[in-house]
């Protein structure tokens, strides 16, 4: 569904300023090199704090405008406290904000209204691996399921292509469904 003069598609998207900075990266493609960081400190059992400020992009020091803290933890049944959400609780939200985020961005793009988007997912897990039970099964999720429910001015169609675009872009997306390079470095201290 095109954007016609006489509806302005309000989905908190500037999608202009995204634009120009896409043709800015084209034309200096070093600028468009980002490192993210996160700095995380042991509490107390399975409790851990992490931290995320600064990172690196545009060819500078960047930061955000606050610093954010997220609390992890594993739930009572493991014999934990249950302070904060599991670490691969953390995975089903790095991977649900950025394809929602897509989905407005795309939708803006496209000049389809939102009304409103609600992800759901699900992560399957066969505990046994990090248990240590059974070292033929695989630590992480089985599988994941992404299940939208999008009330917008568009049809079913066009609000699957939008779905489609946001994975399609989706950093999060890309390094869960794909094998990234993990260095691990042990320093005493």
């Amino acid at each position: 569904m095109a954007q016609t003069a006489a509806k302005k598609v309000t989905n908190g998207v500037n999608v202009a300023a995204l634009l120009e900075a896409r043709e800015a990266l084209r034309k200096a493609p070093e600028a468009a090199k980002f490192t993210w960081r996160a700095s995380c400190k042991w509490k107390n059992g399975t409790h851990s704090r992490t931290k995320v400020k600064g990172f690196h992009g545009l060819g500078a020091e960047q930061k955000h405008k606050t610093e954010f803290t997220f609390e992890a933890d594993h739930p009572e049944i493991f014999a934990s406290e249950d302070i904060g959400a599991t670490p691969v609780e953390f995975v089903l939200v790095g991977l649900a904000s950025c394809l929602t985020a897509g989905v407005a961005a795309v939708a803006q793009n496209r000049g389809i209204q939102l009304r409103s988007v609600e992800a759901q997912l699900e992560g399957s897990m066969d505990i046994q691996g990090i248990l240590g039970i059974d070292s033929d099964v695989r630590n992480g999720y089985d599988d994941v399921k992404v299940t939208f429910n999008i009330d917008a001015d568009a049809s079913q169609k066009e609000i699957e292509a939008l779905v489609a675009q946001s994975q399609k872009r989706s950093a999060v997306f890309d390094i869960v469904t794909n094998p990234t390079n993990v260095t691990v470095e042990v320093h005493k201290r």
